[in-house]
């Protein structure tokens, strides 16, 4: 099962999600070739009604334990009760460009 999956069930199990998206973003990155290390996760899931920000983000670090001490490098978080999914449009903000590791160092020159 790749990593993506594996976040891909967890979430679906844990949170029974309205939404889930998981995209991998790894290729925005200084990896090498078909890494699985960076990913942009967008849930909407009444379990957040009523957290914060900050305690949602927990929640999801929680359930991510494993891939977090291993192959994930890092997680672009976008989580959302479904009033707040609604007040959005339904829509998840893009990604910022990475600028890390060898990348900066080429936009320098």
């Amino acid at each position: 099962m790749s990593v993506q999956e594996s976040i891909q069930r967890k979430l679906e199990s844990e949170l029974q999600p309205q939404h889930l998206e998981v995209v991998n973003e790894s290729h925005m990155h200084s990896v090498p070739a078909n890494s699985e290390t960076h990913f942009k996760v967008a849930v909407v899931s009444e379990a957040f009604e009523g957290m914060r920000k900050v305690a949602r983000h927990q929640r999801m670090y929680q359930i991510l334990a494993d891939e977090l001490k291993g192959p994930v490098h890092a997680l672009a978080l976008h989580t959302y009760s479904p009033e707040e999914w609604q007040e959005k449009f339904g829509q998840v903000p893009d990604s910022p460009n990475c600028l890390g590791g060898s990348k900066h160092d080429k936009a320098e020159h």
